[in-house]
């Protein structure tokens, strides 16, 4: 594909940092650009996700419209809204635009403020439609869903863990790893939200949140905006891209539970590629709840069907220091903070170009996997080294 990352920044992350969601977005704006040794008059694209969202809280921190004025651009393409195959989606349409000749130089971003949008009150629901509020009437697909008492993608995603807990003996000890490592790496990033040390009694031991998920199956909400440069020249390549899907787009119809839209993006990565998983040197795989890795784990091929617990039981194959398969090495969202799936790509990049400081994977990777997405929305990017 000819596409490649030039540059990229992310703005100060933190769990409630009460600065307003457009400035962070154009802090990370400007250091992606200057990173890229471009000039604001050189981007000719803009790209993100969601667009502008008034709930749930948070969500959402600066759409099209806003960057577009700040920064002064002249656009010749630009793509913004919550209809794409994951939130690294409107990266991977910045790389068709890029190549098609519809832009040079197009600026991605992602802005979330959950964290000070909900410093008020315990956490909302991070899907649409499902905040609370007087006066809502649910449609869509949550109509079904809040009489139940299941708002949150906490709910949906520990059905489908339940299921290939039940299928393949999948156990809480293992996924409690892909948990546990996040906190390790998290140590080593000063922008992690969580840096403290966590034991597997910690884990097992913290309240429960829709079983088999506790706590610490769940990301932590913060705010944070994070940009990328797309253009056909830079130090990363994009290798291949994949986003399909190929069963219903529902979370609760979808063929196989013990699966999710991942296990066709997951095989339809290596369609485009002389690459293999054998080929990768770190993995960035999202984690918006613990078992999604693990779905991704086994969707992009590192281990079989089912054998994503015994893939990371231990946490030897995913460390970061003599693993197999490094896995999240910034903390993940678990640890480092809930920056939706420009985090995974943000450090995916910083790993293969060796700028990630104390937390750089040794031996000099070359190839690196972005994933983002649970349920029904898969989107994922393989880059390599030029």
């Amino acid at each position: 594909m000819r596409a490649a990352i030039s540059g990229i920044g992310q703005s100060d992350v933190g769990r409630r940092l009460f600065r307003d969601p457009l400035e962070l977005t154009i802090d990370a704006c400007l250091e992606a650009i200057a990173d890229a040794g471009l000039d604001r008059s050189d981007i000719d694209g803009l790209s993100t996700y969601p667009g502008n969202m008034a709930i749930p809280p948070g969500f959402s921190g600066a759409g099209i419209t806003e960057v577009h004025d700040v920064l002064r651009l002249n656009l010749n393409w630009f793509n913004g809204g919550i209809e794409a195959p994951g939130q690294l989606g409107s990266v991977i349409l910045a790389c068709m635009a890029v190549e098609s000749g519809l832009a040079n130089h197009v600026l991605c971003f992602r802005t979330v403020w959950e964290g000070t949008a909900q410093a008020g009150g315990g956490r909302s629901a991070v899907m649409p439609g499902s905040g609370r509020g007087g006066g809502y009437r649910a449609d869509g697909f949550m109509q079904w869903f809040l009489p139940y008492g299941a708002p949150s993608a906490a709910n949906w995603i520990a059905m489908y863990a339940q299921r290939h807990f039940h299928e393949y003996g999948t156990t809480r000890e293992q996924l409690a790893q892909i948990a546990l490592n996040g906190r390790r790496n998290a140590a080593l990033n000063p922008k992690a939200i969580y840096r403290e040390p966590m034991t597997l009694d910690d884990y097992l031991n913290v309240r429960m949140i829709s079983s088999p998920l506790c706590l610490y199956d769940c990301d932590v909400p913060s705010d944070g905006s994070t940009a990328v440069v797309v253009s056909r020249e830079g130090p990363v390549n994009v290798e291949s891209v994949a986003t399909a899907i190929r069963g219903r787009p529902s979370w609760d119809q979808w063929d196989d539970l013990t699966t999710m839209a991942a296990r066709d993006a997951g095989a339809d990565l290596w369609a485009r590629t002389s690459l293999t998983a054998a080929d990768v040197d770190v993995a960035e795989l999202y984690d918006g709840f613990s078992f999604i890795t693990m779905v991704w784990l086994e969707a992009l091929g590192f281990c079989g069907k089912g054998e994503g617990g015994a893939f990371v039981e231990g946490g030897a194959n995913i460390a970061s220091d003599g693993g197999v398969l490094p896995l999240n090495t910034h903390g993940g969202q678990l640890s480092a903070g809930r920056l939706h799936g420009y985090g995974f790509l943000h450090e995916a990049v910083a790993q293969l170009r060796g700028i990630a400081g104390e937390r750089q994977v040794p031996g000099d990777p070359e190839v690196a996997v972005a994933a983002a997405g649970g349920g029904p929305l898969a989107g994922c990017l393989l880059l390599t080294r030029r």
